[in-house]
């Protein structure tokens, strides 16, 4: 009877929330003594069910959106091509690009069955992001500025017709005064591009 009502309570979370930590789910289950160990076993049979599918360790979700992983790894937001996207500066698609600043392994994962990329990034250059809706949901994106200077500081190619989109539609005010936070080397080297 008890494990049912913990049952119930967990789905209960995962209707409330797009994703549901490991340790919300052991809170739940309140008797300690099992707590971790019951808590595992819940998940194993969701995730068994499918009730629930895996973004990252520890990280899970009753949804089909691919993007609710940048969550997994907070501090973080999408970024690189994928913010592209997301601020329609090139029409290609794109997988979501996570910028965190978490001691994440870096590259290429698979996420609900689909390709995801984890970047890490200083913590005095984690800066520069909006929320921004996509479906139900809003992530955190880098903006239009910050996204330019990610392009550059990750050493991602960027084409002509690019700059071209990030020279009409970046505020220069707000890019000069993000690229104080950085050396005066990579500043001149991020302006360069957008002669």
């Amino acid at each position: 009877m008890g494990e049912e009502k913990y049952r119930k309570d967990v789905e209960k979370l995962f209707e409330k929330s797009p994703v549901v930590n490991y340790n919300s789910i052991e809170r739940i289950i309140k008797n300690k003594k099992k707590s971790s160990k019951y808590a595992k076993k819940l998940i194993h049979y969701l995730l068994l069910k499918n009730k629930i599918k895996r973004l990252s360790k520890g990280y899970y979700t009753i949804m089909n959106e691919i993007s609710l992983v940048v969550f997994a790894f907070e501090p973080s937001y999408l970024g690189l091509q994928d913010a592209l996207s997301f601020h329609n500066l090139w029409e290609q698609e794109t997988v979501p690009i996570i910028i965190t600043t978490r001691k994440a392994r870096p590259g290429i994962r698979k996420v609900l069955n689909h390709n995801t990329v984890v970047r890490r990034i200083n913590k005095k250059y984690f800066f520069g992001f909006e929320y921004k809706k996509q479906g139900d949901f809003y992530f955190p994106v880098s903006d239009i500025e910050k996204t330019f200077i990610d392009m550059v500081y990750f050493n991602e190619h960027l084409d002509n017709e690019v700059i071209k989109e990030f020279n009409k539609r970046m505020n220069k005010k707000k890019l000069n005064s993000y690229l104080k936070k950085y050396p005066k080397k990579f500043r001149f080297k991020v302006l360069n591009y957008l002669k």
